[in-house]
């Protein structure tokens, strides 16, 4: 099962790391409260933090972008940042399904849950060995 597609793991990393650069990271960065409104997420009235997280969140992502794009390039550096990518994926399934249990979150972060845990098992077959 790990690695069963891992002859493919450069592309997969140039789709995720393309897609997720321009579709959250950007976006987030950018435009940190509006992405919110959108997700469902509750505006506060005093929102610098919010702007603040979010734009830290994102600025992350942009590196851990960048990174998945050179290691996409470089096989011999691709194990190491799919154990990143694990990690990340496997917490942020932990992350969606815990706000989902204590219901703190819009039902859209919720059913994000399943999307995160996609990107683990994709994490996992995509693996190179």
């Amino acid at each position: 099962m790990v690695g069963i597609w891992g002859t493919e793991s450069s592309l997969f990393l140039y789709i995720l790391v393309f897609s997720t650069f321009f579709v959250f990271a950007l976006p987030m960065f950018l435009v940190p409260l509006r992405w919110a409104a959108v997700l469902g997420w509750e505006i506060p009235a005093q929102g610098n933090l919010s702007i603040y997280y979010g734009r830290c969140l994102a600025s992350v992502m942009s590196v851990l972008c960048y990174m998945g794009f050179v290691a996409a390039g470089n096989r011999e550096v691709q194990p190491f940042y799919f154990n990143i990518l694990l990690g990340c994926f496997g917490l942020m399934v932990i992350v969606h399904a815990y706000g989902g249990i204590r219901r703190i979150q819009p039902l859209s972060e919720t059913i994000e849950t399943g999307f995160w845990l996609i990107l683990f098992f994709c994490g996992l077959f995509f693996y190179p060995i």
